[in-house]
């Protein structure tokens, strides 16, 4: 029934996450709640360290993804662990930097960062620029050389690869708003215009091929068209480039058919890939970065919501609404993600009652699932949602003026508030009459 390593039912018969009674939880602070396990996150980063230290020597770096899960709590904790930080806005940039994240740990992605943004990251010296475009790589030359400064910039690739994920969540393929085609050789020229610019340092190649992704061939073809790359940049301009961001989108257990690969797996395959093409050609081993994703936080997540209405269509369908719904989780409405549930004061009861989770939006489509099995549902219940903490708290909204639910956090086996709940008078701060 439950997909996460954390839950388990307690002595109460409630259902229990790292260690603290969810029952418990939601009565403290109410609901809708995000609840994340610090000690989950820093278990899944010690998991993914410990796999480039074994297969790459620890020649590279773990980076974790902001936009699945950003604020200042989860900031500092992966930035703790030694990881690295990737982040796609201004406002994670911003987030990071508050959270006191070391700025030569900081990588800024996205395909479309403005101005403010890159001035903000080259003001604040941050270690990497992913360039996306031959016109970013114009933006940084000119931004860099207004603040005399040099940017360390790693060009966008994207070599072909199709990963087997949701097509809203491909990012590899040749067809994308994101990075440069290495086949209709848009990359290479944006690797000869960095070389030729005056305020740029390019350090590298960076791909990313999907999210979701449960297979590892598509990471280990990656590795080898992006070192082959890599090896057609040196035979053209004699230089090596020493740094290759392989990306990540590692899979989550959503539901109990979700087979995830282990951190040790995923990154044992595609070092040895690197380090074959290496010794065959040649080319001393790049300094090499992963970024999991989701497989940081969404495991490490859950969120509670009250039950309210429970309506029984005879021979059609039951809905079972929640005081939350797309406003704190829009991933059903956006790509049909599935979801597995439970009724936390009821965990230990059989699971036998079939049921669309309704969200209390004024939409048909404000669903977190159309099917999911839990116990038999009251009023007043508390129901749990697994695997939300990736691209929740991140993508939520206020839509229809709800506020935005509050994030707890347990760390050590203590809870406490990350993020305080919306009000109402949050809702209207910025209107103007």
């Amino acid at each position: 029934m439950f997909v996460s390593d954390h839950a388990k039912v307690n002595a109460a018969g409630n259902l229990e996450f790292s260690g603290v009674d969810t029952v418990a939880l939601a009565q403290k602070y109410g609901t809708p709640l995000y609840v994340t396990s610090l000690d989950g996150v820093k278990a899944s980063c010690a998991e993914f360290t410990a796999a480039l230290d074994k297969h790459y020597g620890g020649n590279g770096m773990i980076l974790y993804a902001s936009k699945a899960n950003c604020n200042k709590a989860i900031c500092k904790t992966v930035s703790s662990c030694g990881f690295g930080l990737d982040v796609v806005s201004g406002g994670e940039l911003y987030t990071a930097l508050q959270a006191g994240v070391d700025p030569a740990r900081i990588c800024f992605h996205g395909n479309n960062k403005t101005e403010t943004e890159l001035r903000l990251a080259i003001e604040n010296d941050v270690g990497r620029i992913f360039a996306d475009s031959l016109a970013e790589l114009d933006d940084i030359e000119r931004i860099a050389g207004e603040l005399g400064k040099k940017a360390k910039v790693l060009v966008r690739a994207n070599p072909g690869v199709e990963a087997s994920t949701h097509e809203y969540i491909m990012t590899g393929q040749v067809d994308s708003k994101f990075g440069l085609s290495i086949d209709k050789g848009d990359a290479l020229a944006g690797v000869l215009k960095a070389l030729a610019s005056d305020n740029i340092e390019l350090a590298g190649i960076d791909c990313h091929i999907g999210s979701q992704i449960f297979e590892v061939l598509p990471f280990v073809d990656e590795a080898e068209m992006l070192m082959n790359f890599l090896f057609s940049i040196r035979e053209l301009t004699g230089v090596t480039l020493g740094e290759l961001n392989v990306g990540g989108g590692f899979g989550v257990r959503y539901v109990p058919s979700d087979d995830p690969l282990s951190a040790d797996r995923i990154i044992g395959a595609v070092a040895a890939r690197v380090k074959r093409f290496c010794a065959e050609n040649d080319f001393p081993e790049p300094f090499l970065m992963f970024e999991p994703g989701r497989a940081i936080v969404a495991n490490n997540g859950i969120t509670l919501y009250t039950v309210g209405c429970v309506k029984e269509i005879a021979d059609v369908r039951n809905y079972v609404s929640i005081d939350g719904g797309m406003f704190d989780n829009p991933r059903y409405a956006l790509y049909g993600a599935r979801y597995t549930a439970c009724v936390a004061n009821k965990a230990s009861q059989p699971a036998d009652y079939r049921a669309a989770i309704a969200g209390k939006c004024c939409e048909s489509g404000d669903l977190i699932g159309k099917e999911i099995t839990i116990q038999r549902p009251e009023r007043g219940d508390i129901l749990a949602v697994f695997t939300t903490g990736a691209y929740n708290y991140s993508m939520a909204s206020n839509y229809n003026r709800n506020p935005r639910p509050a994030m707890v956090v347990i760390d050590d086996g203590e809870d406490r508030i990350a993020v305080r709940r919306e009000t109402y008078a949050d809702l209207v701060s910025f209107d103007e009459e």
